[in-house]
């Protein structure tokens, strides 16, 4: 991953929670459905946060999942030091300070999540992860990622950034933090939904869906085998 995008995160670290909640007008929607669509019936699942950064959405599935042990990993230190100050007490909770398409992980879990990481890789570093996810989940595993997506057309690609540039300058942020979040926008790498679910069935998941979208925040449900839900 590049390091200019590390640099950038650990720059806003201790400010990023409570700027998430402004940066993304959705905010509950969208991380209320991606905890929605993670599931397990297992009472102690394993579960690896990609990107976790400050461990925002890991925090969301342990309050689904108390008892389960998560594995965190990060490529920005500043980021992984939040998560430590946000889990602090807890053993269940492991920690990775590196880049998670090139690591080497020793195990294999229920379920993976991400969130708002995965659009920072390049189309092919997507597709390279999602065969590297397929292999790290246990049999009837899955993936939640929540993340960003392209507009179908460059029209409206325009139009979700003019709208979310509008909504986040009418909020509590500083001037200095709007420019900020543009600016690291920059560096955003998004898919349409369209490729990244033929991306997912291409990795081996039985099947892949986009469960939500609002402009550009989408979350993907992914599922290595195709079996009926009861609790949505």
């Amino acid at each position: 991953m590049d390091q200019s995008i590390k640099a950038q995160f650990d720059e806003v670290a201790k400010e990023y929670d409570y700027q998430r909640h402004l940066l993304i007008p959705c905010f509950h929607e969208f991380y209320g459905t991606a905890v929605e669509w993670v599931h397990t019936t297992k009472q102690k699942p394993r579960i690896l946060d990609l990107g976790a950064g400050t461990g925002l959405f890991a925090a969301f599935v342990q309050q689904k999942y108390p008892q389960a042990e998560f594995t965190l990993i990060d490529l920005s230190e500043e980021m992984m030091k939040v998560a430590r100050l946000r889990f602090e007490g807890s053993e269940q909770v492991e920690y990775i300070a590196a880049d998670y398409t090139n690591y080497n992980f020793e195990h294999k879990y229920d379920i993976v999540i991400s969130s708002l990481s995965i659009h920072h890789l390049t189309h092919e570093a997507k597709q390279g992860l999602f065969h590297k996810v397929h292999e790290l989940l246990e049999e009837g595993g899955s993936f939640v990622n929540a993340d960003q997506a392209a507009g179908s057309s460059p029209y409206f690609d325009l139009a979700y950034k003019e709208k979310w540039e509008a909504q986040i300058g009418k909020g509590e942020l500083t001037e200095q933090a709007v420019q900020s979040a543009i600016e690291r926008r920059k560096l955003d790498k998004n898919a349409t939904v369209n490729d990244q679910i033929a991306w997912l069935k291409n990795s081996g998941f039985a099947v892949a869906d986009c469960v939500y979208k609002n402009h550009e925040f989408a979350v993907f449900a992914s599922f290595k085998k195709e079996e009926r839900r009861t609790d949505l």
